[in-house]
């Protein structure tokens, strides 16, 4: 009989990191079947009647989950009835804790033999930590992409393996020996349409401040899809459209060949430190959910690359902190000062380790498939 396993993954990122797991554990040569919803990677490899939600699901901010409250309440109950229909072996939930979470302690709650295992934590130690306790109850298995995260749950109770981040074998496929032109910036606005929205914009006007001074300077903007891609164009200026060339599925490439980049807070910084690209870190969402996240994050910085090293390595530019003039000094301070440079890159060369070896997604296949044995 084969084995089934409910995914739940509601992000561009997370269907990336879902349908490698899913290859991984198709891989095994163990007869499964993968039903659920994520996004088109992951259909491509469930095939059969999985659930491609990541357009409407991926929304971003407070107010945005508010005026789709219906929509997920509705995506709430017909996800816990599939499960509770097809008694997988396994639910498995990746990131997205705002559904993820209260799916969890749900399942908990009305199935409690069902096994959950949830992959790439979410950043609960940055905004509760007090959360994991509760977590501990709902969650059969943890599976993290950062080292502290399983030392910090395991202290909890909440039984966790650090399987290392899936990221590294997608970004050594990409990786080359091209040289970097010492006159390109690399501009990452987010994989978001709303945030694109928010962050393009400041980009389009800290470039214009470079370029006072720095003439020659041209810029390439890494677009997450077409449909980003024709936002992204609809903001430029045609007067100074010819100064950006807008590249689709291009973000590795750009990294490489960047002198330097501006990057919107997200995996990409952890990307740019992979490929050792210099970058200033920017971050715009509404101010109702500036305000709430203010309240709730308890960390002391946003981007992961500075999490991770417990200091400001990259410059962090959030909200009302993101001015052009700003931005713009900070990027060219690492235009200019090869000292500067080379501390940045000396520190990503700190960082990089402890997202560990390749091999993620075939360590977090052997995991689930020791659970469901």
């Amino acid at each position: 009989m084969a084995k089934t396993i409910y995914f739940v993954a509601g992000e561009a990122s997370a269907d990336n990191h879902g349908a490698a797991l899913m290859r991984a554990l198709r891989d095994t040569n163990v007869d499964l079947r993968f039903i659920g919803r994520g996004g088109p990677q992951m259909k491509s490899v469930a095939e059969g009647s999985f659930q491609n939600w990541i357009d409407k699901a991926g929304v971003l901010g407070l107010w945005e989950v508010i005026k789709h409250y219906g929509y997920f309440r509705k995506q709430f109950h017909e996800a816990l009835r599939k499960i509770e229909a097809s008694k997988p072996n396994a639910v498995v939930l990746i990131d997205y804790p705002g559904f993820n979470l209260r799916l969890a302690a749900a399942l908990r709650k009305r199935s409690p033999s069902q096994k959950i295992i949830y992959y790439i934590s979410p950043q609960v130690w940055a905004w509760d930590r007090g959360r994991i306790k509760k977590m501990a109850r709902w969650l059969d298995l943890m599976l993290c992409i950062f080292p502290f995260e399983a030392e910090l749950y395991n202290q909890s109770g909440l039984r966790t393996i650090f399987v290392g981040h899936p990221m590294i074998d997608r970004l050594r496929e990409r990786k080359s020996d091209i040289e970097r032109d010492p006159n390109l910036v690399g501009l990452f606005p987010g994989s978001r349409a709303r945030e694109v929205r928010k962050i393009f914009p400041v980009l389009v006007n800290t470039a214009r401040e470079l370029r006072r001074a720095k003439p020659k300077l041209r810029f390439e903007v890494a677009a997450a899809s077409d449909e980003l891609a024709n936002e992204i164009e609809k903001m430029l200026d045609p007067e100074r459209r010819h100064l950006f060339e807008i590249k689709v599925g291009e973000a590795a490439e750009i990294m490489q060949r960047a002198f330097v980049g501006i990057v919107a807070s997200g995996s990409a910084t952890l990307e740019s430190v992979y490929f050792r690209m210099p970058f200033a870190l920017i971050y715009k969402v509404a101010w109702p959910t500036y305000f709430a996240g203010r309240l709730l994050v308890k960390v002391k910085y946003l981007g992961m690359p500075n999490v991770l090293a417990e200091k400001e390595v990259a410059p962090e530019f959030i909200q009302h902190r993101a001015k052009p003039h700003d931005v713009a000094k900070a990027v060219g301070r690492l235009l200019d000062d090869p000292t500067a440079r080379q501390k940045m890159i000396s520190e990503f060369d700190k960082i990089a380790p402890t997202l560990g070896e390749s091999g993620a997604s075939e360590r977090a296949a052997k995991t689930v498939l020791a659970e469901i044995a």
